[in-house]
């Protein structure tokens, strides 16, 4: 059914829990912030940065970029790599690379902070290419995303694409350009979240997601 598979990168293929939540902990702490939970500060994993610092943490719109900064001043040096791949995730992408889909990262991470994770955890030889956001913040909503990843892989027919991912904005983005798209329970999403977003299809694991990508 699907050609292309377009994958989300945190919450999907890898847990970047660690990473995500030390960089939020390093920016709260430089502007004397309450530091959340450890379970509050998960729930920031999967939207825009901008989105979480101004409607989660209740940033003020001219204390965001700087916010921002100091998240990714932290993350480019140690969060970066504070995290793990999902297991099963290797050999899935491997299996679908041998059935001849072709395999696109979608995801609202910054693009080279992306590239480095992928390439850092061995999973570069799956991908076509890695498609995420600009540092500048443009291209951070996923519906861009997705549309640049289209672009960029010159695909003509949507409905030969799945988008693949853990949160709504995954599901809502996907369901913006048109694509159909499935939700994994694995990451940080809950199945209530990825249904009322409208998902397609709901992958409890690997396994599942296995064989609703190459149905």
């Amino acid at each position: 059914m699907f050609d292309y598979l377009f994958f989300d990168l945190d919450g999907t293929l890898t847990d970047p829990a660690p990473g995500i939540t030390n960089s939020f902990k390093y920016a709260l702490k430089y502007f004397g912030r309450e530091i959340p939970s450890y379970e509050t500060l998960c729930t920031f994993i999967g939207p825009p940065l901008q989105d979480s610092f101004k409607n989660l943490l209740h940033f003020e719109d001219d204390k965001i970029p700087d916010a921002i900064k100091k998240y990714r001043e932290y993350f480019a040096e140690k969060g970066l790599f504070e995290n793990s791949v999902y297991p099963g995730i290797p050999e899935l992408l491997s299996t679908l690379k041998q059935n001849d889909k072709k395999l696109v990262v979608a995801t609202s991470k910054p693009e080279d902070f992306s590239i480095r994770i992928i390439e850092h955890f061995g999973l570069s030889q799956y991908f076509e290419n890695v498609c995420g956001s600009l540092k500048d913040q443009t291209r951070t909503k996923k519906d861009e995303v997705i549309e640049f990843a289209i672009e960029r892989n010159q695909i003509s027919d949507k409905s030969k694409i799945l988008m693949i991912g853990d949160r709504k904005h995954d599901i809502l983005g996907a369901k913006k350009v048109g694509l159909k798209s499935c939700g994994v329970l694995f990451g940080y999403g809950s199945r209530e979240e990825l249904e009322t977003a409208g998902a397609d299809f709901i992958a409890e694991n690997v396994s599942r997601l296995d064989k609703i990508c190459l149905q």
